[in-house]
């Protein structure tokens, strides 16, 4: 059972299973924001860093991912190619370890684990995907193949 009704198709997501989101939809969100919700404060925090913020930008060559993951370090980051054309980028951010001595006063770095999924269009190149981290930013970078505009052959009309 969904938190959230689906106002668009079978979209269902569940606030406190990051996990549940399925691939990317640009509708995403809209109209109502996480703040509509009656969500306990806890499971904002957690999903705050459960769904990570990626830009997906198209270039004449390349599809190009970019995605900010600060304190993250390259081997806390997963990136794949599923069946299918399906992108996915995963990790997770481990919460700070309390000392019996420490006083908090304010948590708010998330923590937790993230997962994005993108449906790659028919002229990416899923055999070439390169993927980098520098500063905190993944970059993922899907070359495309040319794809060859049909051949026209004009007909002579007889008669």
């Amino acid at each position: 059972m969904s938190l959230i009704p689906s106002f668009f198709g079978n979209r269902r997501s569940n606030v406190f299973d990051p996990f549940s989101l399925d691939i990317w939809d640009p509708s995403e969100g809209f109209p109502f924001s996480s703040s509509v919700v009656n969500v306990p404060s806890s499971a904002r925090e957690t999903s705050a860093f459960a769904n990570a913020r990626i830009d997906w930008k198209e270039t004449p060559e390349a599809h190009v991912f970019k995605a900010d993951l600060p304190g993250l370090k390259k081997e806390e980051v997963k990136v794949e190619v599923e069946e299918g054309r399906v992108l996915q980028i995963s990790g997770e951010r481990s919460k700070e370890q309390e000392e019996k001595n420490d006083k908090w006063h304010r948590v708010e770095r998330s923590s937790g684990k993230f997962l994005r999924r993108f449906r790659l269009p028919e002229n990416a190149k899923t055999d070439q995907v390169k993927a980098s981290m520098e500063s905190g930013v993944l970059t993922v970078t899907v070359p495309k193949e040319e794809i060859k505009k049909p051949e026209v052959k004009s007909i002579e009309i007889s008669g």
